[in-house]
């Protein structure tokens, strides 16, 4: 059967996934319904993403930075929450490689990479071929929404955290008039180069300080809104043809301080453009910006609170039990679960009143679907029962235990009164103890093994702008009892261009540091085939909160050792405490099961030596929280704080956000006491990443996930060891508010 994906969704899934596949449709909706949108009718944030969509409604619209705006200048508009987008603008001075997302209804995020061809990255063999880059982040919050006196007014800050090329900040404001929306606002900066409103031209950059500090990467508080300001405005027009809007603005920017090598001054401080929607799932644009310059611009976009998808499932049982007397086919009902209701590696057991079902549910992300459909199966036995107990296990750890009554499934599966729900009949509580009654099937599988896609990438480097490598990851595992498992991982490299990655140490970079991940051409390039993971693994649980496990082996592509980890997480509470520790020496790329035993290693190509791990302890004390406050909604903030793989020592904070299609947007960042002359051009670590169900992207429902991650620049400061499992993601069923749990 053949299932068609809005194009929305495969067009954006394209450009992040690579090596992911779908039938794509073109989606008939006249609308555009899934454009950002403002209620014609001015509405709350809170609001903008469960109203129906309609024609009528004013689409916001992405700038040439990224983020809602005009063309170069922002507006005071903001994107219904979970909308992302990824773009390009390119003219003949930059090139905006953008993405944006409305993190919460009142904070938009935008990632941004811009390349000025009249420059370039280095010299002396580094970086000369390579267009000089710039990395910034913009924020910007809405003040207010608009109402029947008031414009919709937003702060925003561009480049925060940048090298100052395009920093500024701004206060906008934008009011509707039926077609017509009207933005005025005050920049800094950037934004604010022409003056009109504040500032001596005469002195250099009226004041402001636009050096950065360290090697880039930090943000210069004391800065913000000071030097130049000027007024900047702008009106969209949306034409009765639907899929055009006009925009004309003012520009704030006199492009006398620009890095790229402008050689036709600003004739005019008006910008004109067009922006023509393609459909649900995109627009292109073009502009003529100075009075000389041609712009043209793509955006591709998605909301990942709307993101669905229809599933070619296999159905649910009706409710039908059997007569009383005959034998149940247990292996049979064990078959049942598993390809029904997503229960596998299943032991059942048998009592005088309970049926317990212990399992790795792996096929739904709402586990109310699960436990319905499996509570149908095990009804339609010829077993009775007072309670059908379901007890979810991951990795030989029993995480949740739901209790379905019989009696009140009976009347959920009937329909016996308006509304009724599984939720009903089922109680989750405390991980079960062991399970009583007899063993009536077991289809716990002691060898497993399957093959996966892996993307690696790294943005923004000197040597090339986006360095990757594509191949594909074998894995197999055995499991001597139920929680002793020895699992490896075969990595089998297709393409990679890390070939281009040439200098592991930039001019001006510490030589001191050790070599703790600036290695990587050496395992990639040099090593096709590869053993990526090969350890033994043990995994506990002590009283009803405390899990553990203890590993050793090849624990990662660069690195071998031993280590354990510890998690306290009581049951439906929105935090928890975990503690890893670990003793690695880094493995040597010449080898696919030797260590380094000498810390100096002669490159080859760099033709010196430098400095690698030969052994160190590395671990970090993790807190784990959740808040639940209502304006700062599903997010999950990690801080953790320890020793790295260099030996530098300091925190990480990690926060993400999960949206109603499940899809997970976080970010992170490392600050150890590595000074930024030590770490190298960024100052510190830090990375982005989006988590994103498969079943997305598929027919069948899935609970498996694909990651990608946006690390600006391989460095070796803040580095963390990549453990092969994570307890609190194994765990994640006990939050009650979880995807995981029933309600």
């Amino acid at each position: 059967m053949k299932t068609h994906v809005p194009f929305r969704y495969s067009a954006l899934a394209l450009a992040l996934f690579p090596f992911i596949a779908s039938d794509a449709a073109f989606a008939s909706d006249s609308s555009f319904a899934s454009d950002s949108i403002l209620a014609s009718e001015p509405t709350f944030a809170s609001e903008q993403k469960t109203k129906a969509l309609t024609p009528t409604y004013h689409r916001t619209s992405q700038s040439d930075f990224g983020g809602v705006g005009l063309m170069q200048m922002p507006s005071g508009r903001s994107a219904p929450e979970g909308e992302f987008s990824v773009g390009y603008t390119a003219n003949e001075d930059y090139r905006h490689y953008h993405a944006s997302l409305q993190l919460m209804p009142w904070l938009e995020t935008t990632l941004r990479y811009t390349q000025v061809p009249s420059k370039r990255y280095g010299g002396n063999g580094f970086g000369e071929d390579t267009h000089y880059t710039d990395k910034g982040i913009d924020v910007k919050f809405t003040l207010w929404e608009e109402s029947y006196w008031l414009p919709e007014t937003s702060i925003g800050m561009r480049d925060l955290g940048g090298t100052g090329l395009f920093d500024g900040e701004f206060i906008a404001a934008s009011k509707r008039f039926g077609p017509v929306d009207l933005t005025m606002g005050v920049g800094w900066g950037y934004m604010g180069n022409s003056a009109n409103l504040l500032g001596n031209k005469a002195t250099d950059d009226c004041g402001r300080d636009t050096s950065f500090k360290g090697m880039g990467g930090s943000v210069d508080f004391e800065r913000f809104f000071t030097g130049c300001a000027a007024i900047f405005g702008g009106v969209e027009y949306q034409t009765p043809w639907e899929p055009l809007t006009l925009k004309m603005e003012y520009d704030g920017n006199d492009y006398l301080s620009e890095k790229a090598n402008i050689e036709e001054s600003q004739e005019t401080n008006f910008n004109i453009g067009a922006l023509y929607r393609l459909g649900d799932w995109g627009n292109i644009r073009a502009s003529f910006e100075r009075g000389n310059t041609a712009t043209l611009g793509f955006t591709l976009h998605t909301n990942f609170n709307e993101m669905k998808q229809v599933w070619v499932d296999s159905p649910k049982p009706a409710y039908a039990p059997a007569a009383e007397g005959t034998d149940t086919d247990w292996d049979k009902v064990a078959e049942d679960l598993a390809y029904i209701s997503g229960f596998k590696k299943t032991k059942v057991y048998v009592d005088d009143n309970v049926i317990t079902v212990e399992g790795n549910q792996s096929k739904y992300r709402k586990p109310a679907e699960a436990h319905d459909r499996a509570a149908a199966i095990l009804a339609n036995t010829q077993t009775p029962a007072d309670t059908y107990r379901f007890v979810d296990v991951k990795n030989g750890l029993a995480v949740t235990t739901t209790d379905v009554d019989a009696n009140a499934y009976r009347k959920v599966a009937n329909q016996e009164y308006v509304g009724a729900s599984i939720h009903d009949a089922a109680t989750p509580y405390q991980a079960s103890t062991p399970a009583n009654g007899a063993l009536k099937a077991d289809r716990s599988e002691r060898f497993v093994y399957g093959i996966s896609p892996t993307l690696q990438q790294s943005l923004g480097g000197a040597e090339d702008f986006y360095l990757f490598n594509l191949g594909v990851s074998g894995d197999a595992a055995y499991w001597f009892t139920d929680n002793l498992e020895l699992g490896g991982s075969v990595y089998v490299n297709v393409y990679d261009n890390y070939d281009k990655f040439t200098h592991t140490v930039a001019p001006g970079d510490s030589t001191e540091l050790k070599r703790v991940r600036t290695l990587v051409r050496q395992y990639i390039s040099d090593n096709p085939v590869r053993l990526n993971n090969l350890q033994l693994t043990g995994f506990g649980q002590f009283f009803d909160d405390v899990y553990t496990q203890a590993y050793a082996g090849y624990l990662e592509m660069m690195y071998a050792g031993v280590g354990s980890e510890v998690l306290y997480r009581p049951m439906g509470s929105n935090w928890a405490f975990g503690l890893d520790v670990n003793y690695v020496a880094q493995r040597d790329p010449n080898s696919q099961f030797g260590v380094f035993t000498d810390e100096s290693y002669y490159d080859p190509i760099d033709k010196r030596n430098y400095s690698v791990q030969t052994g160190t302890v590395t671990g970090h004390a993790s807190v784990y929280y959740r808040p639940e406050w209502s304006w700062f909604d599903d997010l999950t903030i990690k801080a953790s704080a320890g020793r790295y793989l260099a030996e530098d020592q300091g925190i990480t904070l990690d926060v993400s956000k999960q949206f109603d299609s499940g899809v997970i947007a976080g970010a992170f960042v490392t600050k150890t006491d590595l000074s930024a002359e030590e770490f190298g051009e960024g100052s510190f670590n830090k990375g982005f990443y989006i988590s994103i169900p498969f079943d997305v992207f598929t027919v069948q429902p899935s609970a498996n996930r694909a990651l990608i991650q946006w690390i600006p620049l391989t460095r070796d400061g803040g580095q963390m060891l990549s453990r092969k499992y994570h307890l609190y993601d194994m765990t994640d069923g006990r939050y009650p508010r979880s995807e995981f749990t029933n309600r």
